[in-house]
């Protein structure tokens, strides 16, 4: 029975999110789903089925993936629903998704170690190589300049300041990006996320000498 509900949820990410071109496309979702029960098993705890369940949802309702959001609640209660859940495995489900996101930095507090999985599952898919591809994607997608040596990295910020704001991609590194390292949850993920803060790092150094004309 569960496994036909994960693979049931599979498709339906699939079909709502495959075509996604803002980073948050199927394979970032089963990156997410890998990344989680990795930790799991590292970790050994949380219920697998509501981690990889959460993991595999978890975008689904996100406010700036649909049209309100109250469409993106609407969306993930239908499907959820669809299904014969233990009240309490659903209430979980929608419980994690709904207390992960980073939201400009303020913290959420989470209620259970499956939250604290999938939201580090989540975070190490935002740094590292692919979280630098992934935010020059979502960058692009949403007409955000590249960088702007004028403006000015915002250090405070509510959900709504973070989320339609003046920023630029590269600032979205010092607002986001490499805050995330100090804010996992788990052994496991903060091991996972020392080489890939680093690259960022990096990246950053290379990217400021060639915006300066230098090698």
């Amino acid at each position: 029975m569960k496994k036909e509900i994960i693979v049931r949820t599979e498709s339906f990410v699939k079909e709502v999110l495959g075509e996604d071109s803002t980073g948050h496309d199927w394979y970032h979702i089963e990156r997410v789903r890998k990344n989680a029960l990795y930790i799991a098993e590292k970790e050994n705890t949380g219920d697998r089925f509501i981690i990889e369940m959460a993991a595999l949802l978890h975008d689904i309702p996100d406010e700036k993936l649909n049209e309100t959001k109250e469409a993106g609640e609407k969306k993930l209660m239908d499907f959820l629903e669809s299904f014969v859940l233990e009240k309490n495995v659903q209430e979980k489900i929608i419980e994690i998704i709904g207390s992960i996101s980073y939201k400009g930095g303020k913290k959420t507090e989470l209620m259970s170690v499956e939250a604290k999985i999938v939201q580090d599952a989540d975070r190490l898919d935002a740094i590292g190589a692919i979280g630098i591809g992934r935010t020059f994607a979502y960058g692009g997608k949403k007409g955000h300049l590249l960088f702007d040596p004028a403006i000015k990295v915002r250090e405070e910020m509510t959900e709504k300041e973070y989320r339609t704001g003046k920023s630029s991609t590269i600032h979205h590194f010092y607002e986001k990006l490499l805050k995330l390292k100090d804010l996992l949850n788990t052994d496991t993920a903060r091991e996972m996320a020392s080489k890939r803060h680093q690259f960022m790092e990096q990246f950053l150094e290379q990217f400021y000498n060639e915006w300066d004309g230098q090698s």
